[in-house]
């Protein structure tokens, strides 16, 4: 088992290495070049999140759809992550972690479209879509498709799932002294009464709860920024110069070379914001929209309140903290240095943290739970979604309890291996992408109705 882990975390360097940052940074750039900046469109995007579009066709409504991948992408990378990179790439990596939010948007509006774009209707009205369908639909590739499916549903029990559940127990564990087996019992309730409902239960309590917990996390952020306003120039500077040049270690933070900030700060921007791994898109395809730019418009601020919002505050949170007490810090990463800066700030810090990781953690395990049923509703048919969902209920439960380091290291790769086929759909669909956006957004046609696909037969086990 050992020598097992020893080979995933090896693939993982490897899947997370350079190769993989360039393909997923260079996917962004492209795609932004394309689109014409499609980021100055942001402003409309927000506006067009909190409309409904009662012409459009679909399960959900947009918001809706918005909230519950939110939900799936806003997690511990937000907290813990930032952390991480601020750490191991110094005080640059937040500037580099926020440029990867804002040509994210690109890519996250991109594979939305071709989400909707190439989404099937079945017998009884639901809508199915996501990068398994632009695979097959778009490319002709359904091998490529499965493949997607494959490291999309692992990666769902691993990262969505059990990773997530261990990181609340652990934390209550830790905070309130109260048993894992009694919080994965009462999570596992509470993930049961969701989930069991489908889609259309999990976007109804997540346009309840992100909402709530962003603007609380946000809220608390900006309360310990006010404490620490004394630091936020300097703050600023330090990293923005950091993320050019090399640091000395000093200062509470460790030494770190321009590479070394760029290389975690866009691996934790990429990682926080799933820009291009092709997860968020499979619940886009279940807005209710009329066209297909109107839904990756809204899907795109997805990205935008993630990371160039949520990952900045807590970035800015860290490195005035770390200023204002040098010392404190010194040698701390990941989650130790995330829970040191917090506590720092008395009542306000570890209120905004706890109440922040258990909202992330709960809503990430219900946005994921649907992008896992889809992809092996795709693979096996209907017949297989019930039997997915007790076993997601399960493993909420089994991993609130035991600790799975050869778990998260696996999903890591399984998350890598799911964004290469999504990422072959957007280069090599970008003239798709861009005609749309040029019939619907650049030509004025945003209220036009796009024609819907004729209803397929419902899949079954026997058709899979």
């Amino acid at each position: 088992m050992e020598t097992f882990h020893g080979f995933v975390t090896w693939l993982n360097g490897y899947l997370w290495g350079p190769p993989m940052l360039a393909l997923l940074f260079g996917t962004h750039i492209f795609l932004t070049l394309r689109l014409r900046f499609i980021q100055r469109y942001t402003p409309l995007a927000i506006k067009l999140s909190v409309n409904k579009d009662e012409e459009g066709h679909g399960d959900v409504s947009p918001f809706g759809a918005l909230t519950t991948a939110l939900a799936a992408t806003i997690g511990t990378g937000n907290i813990v992550g930032v952390a991480t990179a601020v750490a191991l790439g110094g005080p640059g990596a937040v500037l580099w972690m926020w440029l990867t939010g804002v040509f994210g948007i690109a890519t996250k509006y991109s594979e939305a479209l071709l989400s909707v774009a190439y989404r099937q209707k079945t017998e009884t009205g639901e809508m199915l879509g996501g990068p398994m369908y632009a695979l097959e639909k778009g490319l002709k590739q359904k091998w490529l498709a499965v493949l997607f499916c494959i490291f999309t549903s692992f990666a769902a029990f691993g990262i969505g799932n059990m990773v997530q559940a261990n990181s609340i127990s652990t934390l209550v564990d830790e905070t309130f002294h109260i048993s894992p087996y009694i919080t994965g019992l009462v999570l596992t309730v509470m993930t049961a009464f969701v989930i069991l409902g489908g889609i259309r239960s999990i976007a109804v309590v997540c346009e309840k709860l992100v909402p709530f917990m962003a603007a609380f996390y946000v809220a608390g952020c900006a309360i310990i920024l006010a404490l620490n306003a004394a630091y936020l120039i300097p703050a600023i500077q330090l990293i923005v110069d950091s993320a050019f040049t090399p640091t000395a270690a000093g200062g509470g933070f460790a030494g770190a070379t321009m590479m070394m900030a760029a290389r975690y700060g866009i691996a934790r921007g990429l990682f926080s914001n799933e820009s291009g791994l092709g997860s968020a898109p499979i619940v886009a395809a279940a807005a209710k929209t009329k066209n297909p730019v109107r839904q990756a418009l809204v899907s795109s601020t997805g990205t935008f309140w993630d990371t160039v919002v949520v990952c900045a505050m807590t970035g800015l949170v860290l490195v005035t903290t770390i200023l204002r007490e040098p010392d404190s810090f010194q040698g701390l990463q990941g989650a130790a240095l995330t829970k040191a800066a917090f506590a720092y700030i008395p009542y306000v810090g570890p209120v905004v943290l706890t109440v922040g990781l258990l909202t992330f953690v709960y809503s990430t395990i219900l946005g994921w739970s649907y992008y896992g049923e889809r992809t092996t509703e795709y693979l096996f048919g209907k017949r297989a979604i019930l039997p997915y969902r007790v076993l997601w209920v399960i493993a909420v439960m089994v991993g609130s309890v035991m600790p799975l380091p050869l778990v998260w290291d696996m999903a890591d790769a399984a998350n890598a291996l799911m964004a290469i086929p999504n990422l072959v759909s957007l280069i090599l669909l970008n003239g798709v992408i861009v005609g749309m956006t040029k019939k619907y957004l650049w030509d004025g046609e945003l209220d036009a109705i796009h024609t819907e696909p004729e209803p397929i037969p419902v899949r079954n086990d026997e058709e899979n």
